[in-house]
């Protein structure tokens, strides 16, 4: 690793730097938000997240507490409460709590919100199975393998940074 960074020089770092950043917005940014027209992509992750558990948990019936859910977006729990309320208001999902509160606070998916979900999924599969026919779907799970990758290297280097002083939090 540290012969790689002694070969990457000035305006290759740059280049390679601006590229990454260029990507990034654009995934974030491109038009894959107009196969999202009912509901944001976080909410559809989230609302992902909230079904699988439910299908998927025997200890907790069809809950999926706010906890979790926070961690497994890595939202704050501020973020992931706003989302879950905007969620429960349109209908999508019920949010309760155990005891007294105290406990824990969890959400369960609607039918309203399976509904969406599973007009979403349809639209996200349809597209997907076009791009994986277009791009293989070997070199897919190649690239996903290393963005996880970049994304670890990226996150361990961001707390390095902040160790160090470099960032402002």
């Amino acid at each position: 690793m540290e012969e790689q960074k002694k070969t990457i020089d000035k305006d290759e770092l740059e280049r390679l730097s601006h590229e990454l950043t260029y990507r990034r917005y654009m995934m974030d940014k491109g038009k894959i938000r107009s196969l999202f027209k009912d509901i944001r992509i976080p909410e559809y992750i989230a609302l992902y997240s909230i079904a699988q558990d439910g299908e998927n948990s025997s200890i907790y019936g069809e809950r999926t507490y706010l906890k979790e859910l926070s961690e497994k977006m890595e939202l704050s729990m501020r973020q992931t409460s706003k989302m879950v309320g905007e969620l429960r208001d349109r209908g999508l999902v019920t949010w309760s709590h155990d005891g007294n509160g105290k406990d824990g606070t969890y959400v369960t998916i609607t039918e309203n919100g399976r509904k969406l979900l599973e007009n979403q999924e349809t639209i996200v599969k349809k597209f997907y199975s076009r791009v994986i026919d277009s791009f293989g779907k070997e070199n897919l799970i190649h690239l996903l393998h290393q963005m996880k990758e970049m994304e670890t290297v990226m996150t361990s280097e961001i707390e390095q940074m902040e160790e160090d002083g470099e960032l402002e939090d």
